[in-house]
């Protein structure tokens, strides 16, 4: 067999293919800063990770899988796997419980890590394992701590990881407690939306460390100053990922809209406002600062956590625009 697992023609496919892949998130600027993660998406095989995976159609979810008997299905299913998109890889009743999320968008949050050689990560969500291999391509297996609350889920993962040549430490257990037995870690990355940061995470983190994952329909990178503070602001790109899963969440209630100009309701920004002040501001008042404040970018939102609390903030953690995010009960949600 030739290409990790693959052969003949196939196998020339994947290699052909995730030189695309490699050469589409190059163009969007995402890999400049630290050339290794090319390297790593250059290297790692997305398909190992992706064995099956749904695409939504008009008549419903059509699940591509590598051991179709269609030899034309296998190769959708192969060209499908290093396209620059996000993969449906897990539904339960039509719900979308995991994916492997768009490449350039995990490309982007790897940059932002800023990693050195030798730096400690751990990542929230384990997916199929796809991040997770990067992450190791990058700093080492023995490095890279990943963990999932879904024992089917981890299972998985360290199967594809495996299968790639991969070992680093996959964990089944309450994400939103970390890894505590693995700490301190230098980086946490999370790859699942969150209500607040929890504040497990700031704990096992080193001062000076990073900690990114999306909030609201972004993504924060606070650095963390000791083992109860931390603070940073949001990234320009909109995230749109997976919740925080545990059985006592509660889900959100709609938001009423009635009132709101058609231009804010289909604006990603005053979403995103909506999304980051929701319980604190009611639309009619999100919609007021949004006009006047001259329609925000996301890089002007940050987020504050102190002992016990957290609040967002517009232009300055003191300034005249804060609001409380949810507690630590809160963030305590399991991933």
């Amino acid at each position: 067999m030739g290409e990790h697992g693959l052969g003949g023609r196939l196998a020339d496919i994947a290699a052909a293919e995730r030189a695309a892949l490699v050469r589409e998130i190059d163009a969007a600027g995402a890999l400049v800063a630290d050339p290794r993660w090319r390297e790593a998406f250059a290297t790692v095989p997305r398909h190992l990770f992706v064995p099956y995976y749904y695409v939504s159609g008009a008549g419903g979810y059509e699940r591509r899988w590598c051991e179709s008997s269609d030899p034309r299905g296998r190769e959708r299913w192969l060209r499908g796997a290093y396209e620059d998109a996000p993969l449906a890889t897990r539904l339960r009743d039509g719900e979308l419980l995991s994916s492997s999320s768009q490449p350039s968008l995990m490309a982007l949050m790897l940059a932002e890590l800023r990693v050195e050689d030798g730096a400690r990560v751990l990542e929230i969500g384990a997916g199929t394992g796809y991040n997770a291999a990067l992450l190791s391509y990058r700093l080492g297996d023995a490095n890279v701590t990943t963990v999932d609350l879904d024992p089917e889920i981890t299972e998985s993962a360290r199967r594809h990881l495996a299968d790639a040549g991969y070992r680093p430490s996959v964990v089944t257990g309450d994400g939103a407690r970390g890894v505590p037995e693995r700490a301190p870690f230098d980086r946490i990355i999370a790859t699942c939306t969150l209500a607040s940061i929890p504040p497990a995470w700031i704990a096992q983190c080193v001062p000076g460390g990073l900690i990114l994952a999306p909030l609201a329909t972004g993504l924060i990178v606070l650095t963390v100053r000791d083992a109860g503070h931390a603070e940073g602001r949001f990234l320009h790109t909109p995230a749109f990922f997976v919740p925080l899963r545990g059985a006592d969440r509660p889900e959100p209630e709609p938001v009423a809209l009635a009132g709101i100009p058609h231009r804010a309701r289909e604006s990603d920004l005053f979403r995103f406002l909506l999304a980051l002040t929701r319980g604190a501001l009611d639309p009619q008042e999100a919609y007021a600062l949004w006009e006047r404040e001259g329609m925000p970018e996301r890089e002007r939102y940050g987020v504050t956590v102190g002992p016990g609390h957290a609040w967002a903030w517009l232009d300055a953690p003191q300034g005249p625009y804060a609001w409380p995010l949810p507690g630590p009960e809160a963030a305590a949600e399991r991933a």
